[in-house]
C-alpha cells in the first residue's frame, strides 16, 4: 500500500511502487519512478527523467533531477538514476546529466548528508559519504567508500578513489588515488586511510602493502611514471593494481 499525504501533487504519469510514503506538499512530476518501500518526506520536488530504486530515503526540502546548473543545458531529455537504500537528507540537490541522453548516476547504500550538491554528469559508486554542504561539480566520479568531508568542493572532472576520505571544507583540484587520506586547499595527500581500512577489515598486510604504494608515490622523489614502473615491479595484490590502473586512468593529475 502507498501512503501518499493528501496535500502532495503526484503526476498521473509517475510510477510510484508499493510501500512507497510521499509527505505533505512534496511534487512528484511525470516521467519520475520511486521505487518500493521509498519515504519522501515533506516539500520534496522530484522532477525530470528520474529513476529511484528501493528502499530510499528523502528528507524535507530535497530537490532530485531539477535540469542542470549548465549554460550548456538547451532542455535536452537528460537521465538520472538513484540506486536501492540511499538516504538523502534535507535540501540536497541533485542533477541529471548535461547533454541528450547524458545520466546522473548514483550507486547504493550512499548518505548525502544536508545540502549536499550532485552536479550533471556525476557518477557515484556505493557506499559512499558525502558531509554536509559537500559540493561535486559536473562530471566528478566517485569511488565505493569514499568520504567526503563537510564543505568540500571538488572541481569538474575530478575522480575520488575508492576508500579515500577528504578532510572538511578542503578544495578539490586534482584526482584523488584509492585508500588515502586528503586535506587543504587544494586538497594534497596526508597518509593512507588506515582507520578506514581497517573497518572495512582489510588485514594487516594489504595496509603495509598500499603504505609502501604510498610511499613510493610520494616520499620517494619519483615522478609520477617512475613511481608506476616501480609499483609495477612489487607485489600484484589487487590494490596495487588498482592504484596503477587509477594513475594511468588520470586524466586531471593526481593530487600530490
Amino acid at each position: 500500500m502507498k501512503k501518499i499525504h493528501p496535500t502532495a501533487i503526484i503526476s498521473t504519469e509517475a510510477i510510484i511502487e508499493d510501500g512507497v510514503e510521499i509527505g505533505p506538499y512534496s511534487v512528484i512530476e511525470g516521467n519520475v519512478k520511486i521505487g518500493e518501500r521509498c519515504i519522501i518526506g515533506p516539500h520534496v520536488q522530484i522532477s525530470g527523467w528520474t529513476e529511484i530504486g528501493k528502499n530510499c530515503k528523502i528528507f524535507k526540502g530535497a530537490v532530485i533531477g531539477s535540469i542542470p546548473q549548465d549554460l550548456k543545458y538547451k532542455g535536452e531529455k537528460t537521465f538520472l538514476k538513484i540506486g536501492d537504500n540511499n538516504i538523502i537528507r534535507e535540501f540536497v540537490t541533485i542533477n541529471p546529466g548535461t547533454s541528450k541522453g547524458e545520466w546522473t548516476i548514483i550507486g547504493n547504500n550512499n548518505l548525502l548528508m544536508a545540502y549536499s550538491h550532485i552536479a550533471h554528469n556525476c557518477v557515484l559508486g556505493n557506499n559512499i559519504i558525502i558531509s554536509n554542504v559537500g559540493t561535486l561539480a559536473g562530471h566528478v566520479k566517485v569511488d565505493d567508500y569514499a568520504i567526503i568531508g563537510g564543505m568540500v568542493g571538488v572541481h569538474q572532472f575530478c575522480k575520488i578513489g575508492k576508500h579515500s576520505i577528504i578532510g572538511g571544507c578542503s578544495k578539490v583540484t586534482k584526482d584523488i588515488l584509492p585508500f588515502i587520506m586528503a586535506d587543504g586547499h587544494p586538497a594534497i595527500p596526508c597518509g593512507i586511510n588506515t582507520v578506514g581500512l581497517k573497518r572495512r577489515n582489510f588485514d594487516k598486510e594489504k595496509i603495509e602493502l598500499i603504505e609502501s604504494a604510498y610511499k613510493i608515490i610520494f616520499r620517494s622523489g619519483f615522478n609520477i611514471g617512475e613511481a608506476v614502473l616501480k609499483l609495477e615491479g612489487i607485489n600484484k595484490c589487487e590494490e596495487i593494481k588498482e592504484i596503477i590502473e587509477f594513475i594511468k586512468a588520470s586524466e586531471r593529475g593526481i593530487a600530490k
